[in-house]
């Protein structure tokens, strides 16, 4: 999804003549939930505290917003994050088969992301209500770090990154799932198709005839591909499906992953699309896929066929973005990309399909 830090980094961004289809972004006014809003989400959050073990003049800093509020806790000589998720998206079994997941992935020291912090009852879910809505409480031990800079050399990183992507899809074929894990399907319905969880694509903001013309002809040619690679189990599993630059924390040779909220079933390469979100105009792209594939492949095969779906997966991850903008109006980050993103779009549309229209 969607956040402020990554708005403030395509604001700050250096502006390409010829190679950025959406220089409008950087002009974007980022905004902030209003205060009331904020101090509703601190009431609910304050009351659950103790059952995290923390004193109640604990203070709470908001870190971003987006499909969820995170918020850095600080008391009583500890830090931690707590994330309060957006209501009426996941369901309480959803996060906690989410939940599950990081708990077997740190067991295998698979990757390296932040300890669950369970409640004093030994759970690992709280709820707060917040306008008649109910608010699920995830708590994480803090992790230290940066994330990586679009400006610097981000090659290194990639490599790490098609290294770790490769781990976590050989456990997810490997893993022997508990009863009643549930998460959700990131396939072509449920993307693009007519059952979308962020919103049907023709909605985008600022879409004329024309541009949802261009879009529809897009999409048939990535459905189309899609229905001739399959999904398989070799191609199609449990994925992180968001290790973009905003889940990366960097800290000395430490390349540490966070927020798999929304991990689920999709195919394996579509973890390198969600990895270049936001960015996939940028001249160095091609250097990244070449790193993230060469790091892939330091632990499993990536077959020539898998390759060459990238491009394609990368075209989806973008339309879905902007399907997400149109859907969650109501947000920050929605309001300050305005019409510039869909713009975007459509010009990476159309240099997709000149190579594979």
């Amino acid at each position: 999804m969607l956040d402020i830090q990554h708005l403030r980094l395509l604001r700050s961004s250096q502006a390409k003549p010829v190679s950025n289809p959406f220089p409008a972004i950087r002009n974007c006014d980022i905004l902030m939930y209003n205060d009331d809003f904020l101090t509703g989400l601190k009431t609910g959050l304050k009351a659950e505290l103790p059952q995290w073990g923390l004193p109640a003049d604990t203070r709470l800093e908001l870190l971003t917003i987006s499909e969820n509020a995170t918020f850095l806790a600080e008391g009583d000589g500890r830090r931690m994050i707590l994330r309060v998720q957006r209501p009426n998206y996941h369901t309480a079994e959803e996060i906690q088969s989410e939940l599950a997941w990081i708990e077997a992935l740190r067991a295998e020291a698979i990757v390296d992301t932040p300890q669950l912090i369970a409640r004093r009852d030994g759970t690992l879910l709280g709820a707060f209500d917040s306008g008649g809505e109910t608010r699920h409480v995830v708590g994480f031990d803090f992790m230290s770090g940066r994330e990586p800079a679009p400006a610097e050399n981000l090659a290194p990183w990639f490599k790490r990154l098609g290294n770790i992507n490769a781990r976590l899809h050989r456990h997810s074929r490997d893993w022997q799932r508990p009863v009643g894990f549930v998460r959700k399907t990131w396939d072509f319905s449920t993307t693009l198709g007519d059952a979308p969880h962020w919103g049907d694509w023709r909605a985008g903001l600022g879409l004329d005839n024309s541009g949802r013309a261009l879009l529809a002809r897009t999409v048939a040619v990535i459905e189309a591909k899609l229905a001739t690679y399959g999904s398989g189990t070799e191609r199609f599993g449990l994925v992180h499906a968001d290790l973009r630059l905003a889940n990366l924390l960097v800290d000395g040779d430490r390349l540490g992953v966070i927020d798999f909220d929304d991990c689920g079933f999709s195919w394996f390469m579509y973890d390198f699309a969600a990895a270049i979100s936001f960015h996939e105009h940028e001249p160095f792209i091609p250097a990244l896929q070449a790193a993230w594939v060469a790091g892939y492949r330091q632990v499993a095969e990536i077959p020539a066929e898998d390759e060459a779906m990238l491009p394609v997966f990368v075209m989806l991850r973008r339309i879905l973005l902007t399907a997400w903008i149109a859907s969650h109006a109501e947000t920050p980050t929605a309001a300050a990309c305005g019409t510039a993103y869909t713009d975007g779009t459509l010009a990476l549309a159309a240099a997709f399909l000149d190579r594979h229209g």
